[in-house]
């Protein structure tokens, strides 16, 4: 199974799926906006079917959100043309070769561990980035400190059975340590950073392209 295909099988229960730390996502939204610019232009990678571009739409000028699967952009047009968005517009392209263009910020919510190389993919996205604009990621980090041993035995044990029947998509096991280092490898200026939700802890990481 090809991984457009998994993601679109799971668009329709993805889309009714609720929010598991409602504090935490409303708190990454908070911080996220705080760096958008009214009148910026900005890319979101992985935007599923589309809540957080549309959460953020009043925050800047234009959203690009993309998204691999294409059942996922289905719903969030869906979702947009209800909410009445005029400044979101939704593509199916793969986060490795994201629309072409410079933006003030590309945002990468709950998708670098999901990709096959996620050290490469930050350089393709850094090259979207407008010198002086902004990177900004949320990513479960489940290796490394802070993961119980409950946690750990399911990754171990009950995910790989998962992922063979096709129930769960593939993904790395980052560390926070090894996450930033590859935002920072590609080039970015790490300036904000914090753990939302703490347990297992989710990566939220503001970064800076160098002017």
């Amino acid at each position: 199974m090809t991984k457009r295909t998994f993601w679109d099988r799971a668009a329709e229960r993805y889309a009714r799926r609720p929010v598991q730390d409602e504090a935490a996502y409303a708190y990454t939204l908070e911080r996220t906006r705080a760096h958008l610019a009214p009148d910026g232009r900005v890319l979101e990678l992985g935007c599923g079917t589309g809540t957080s571009a549309l959460k953020l739409a009043d925050a800047t000028g234009h959203i690009v959100a993309s998204d691999l699967s294409a059942e996922m952009i289905r719903i969030a047009r869906d979702k947009a043309e209800a909410q009445g968005a005029t400044n979101v517009t939704f593509v199916q392209t793969d986060a490795g070769a994201p629309p072409d263009g410079e933006y003030d910020a590309v945002l990468a919510f709950n998708l670098l561990h999901l990709l096959p190389n996620p050290e490469a993919a930050l350089i393709g996205m850094a090259e979207r980035v407008k010198p002086g604009g902004y990177f900004i990621s949320k990513t479960p980090c489940l290796a490394g400190s802070g993961i119980s041993l409950k946690l750990r035995a399911l990754l171990w044990l009950v995910v790989p059975v998962m992922q063979a029947l096709g129930k769960a998509p593939r993904f790395h096991r980052m560390s926070i340590a090894g996450l930033e280092q590859a935002i920072a490898g590609a080039g970015f200026d790490i300036i904000e950073t914090g753990n939302h939700p703490a347990s297992p802890p989710s990566r939220f990481v503001v970064a800076r392209k160098p002017l």
